[in-house]
């Protein structure tokens, strides 16, 4: 059996279909021309947004129903087949117990709603959390359709920012992955390891790093597989795979990973058959990479 595997698929969030257009962003005119036929995305304080009956597509409103031309608050999208895409935040910070968010729902969208719903929670959120500039405090305002926060102090601009991380499936070049499970999640849930990039650090580096931070093993050839954007805030999650000596010995790191466990491929796949789902074993949702990579590599004749 090769060792080599790639993903069968697309993470689910990695998927977009509409225009970002660069240019459309400093353009005012058109903006507001293609704001009178825009759809319009109402989001939630928790990331959350109105689904259309049975739970796989996303509710627009015509953007001209919540205002006459696009105000502070929005943020363009992207365009597709002329016609524009927005998001706002729903209406002073309201919840909606019943909307659902992108985790939960991610998955289940079509590419076009899948990018959609991800572009508006990761710019939605940044917008919420940048109100003020960072080298001298004063408050920040919006400009080129959402995609930039100028300073009103110094005129400093500010754009969304993301946090580089890297996940990585390790096995043993035969039929047994590391699973690994947090404190802070549910019981029974396993995934494969991943962690922040250092300031000074290559992405390859981070993943040897990390694997050895968390589970004490020494991991080699580290292959690129593919990244997900995940803005929960504003995280691009960049997927790999790497080698382990078969049965390494884990050592959870204290504090940080609960338990760590080397698991067949058998096992594997029956969970995936499962639901994602068997006693002892809880798969991460589909909506993740990381379940993306567990399913390719558990695809693989071993």
């Amino acid at each position: 059996m090769t060792q080599e595997f790639q993903l069968d698929r697309l993470p689910a969030l990695s998927r977009s279909t509409v225009d970002r257009d660069d240019l459309l962003r400093d353009d005012p005119a058109r903006l507001a021309e293609l704001w009178r036929e825009a759809q319009l995305l109402v989001v939630d304080g928790r990331g959350r947004v109105e689904l259309l009956e049975g739970g796989a597509a996303l509710r627009y409103r015509a953007a001209v129903e919540h205002s006459p031309e696009p105000g502070d608050t929005a943020v363009l999208l992207g365009t597709q087949d002329g016609r524009s895409y927005w998001a706002v935040p729903a209406e002073d910070g309201l919840e909606h117990e019943d909307w659902q968010d992108l985790r939960m729902s991610g998955a289940l969208l079509d590419d076009t709603d899948a990018g959609l719903f991800t572009t508006a929670v990761g710019l939605l959120t940044w917008h919420r959390h940048s109100g003020f500039c960072a080298r001298c405090g004063s408050p920040t305002k919006p400009e080129r359709a959402g995609w930039a926060r100028r300073c009103t102090g110094c005129g400093r601009e500010e754009y969304p920012r993301t946090d580089p991380a890297v996940i990585c499936l390790v096995h043993d070049g035969a039929d047994q992955v590391i699973l690994a499970r947090q404190p802070i999640w549910p019981p029974e849930r396993y995934s494969v390891l991943a962690g922040f990039v250092e300031t000074g650090e290559s992405l390859e580096a981070c993943v040897v790093r990390e694997v050895a931070e968390e589970v004490g093993v020494k991991v080699r050839e580290v292959r690129y597989l593919a990244s997900q954007p995940w803005p929960f805030p504003r995280s691009l999650m960049v997927g790999f795979a790497a080698l382990a000596d078969a049965g390494a010995t884990l050592t959870p790191a204290d504090g940080e990973i609960e338990e760590a466990m080397w698991v067949h491929r058998d096992k594997v796949r029956e969970a995936i058959a499962n639901d994602g789902e068997i006693p002892g074993l809880r798969l991460p949702p589909e909506t993740s990479i990381a379940r993306r990579m567990l399913d390719s590599w558990a695809a693989m004749r071993g």
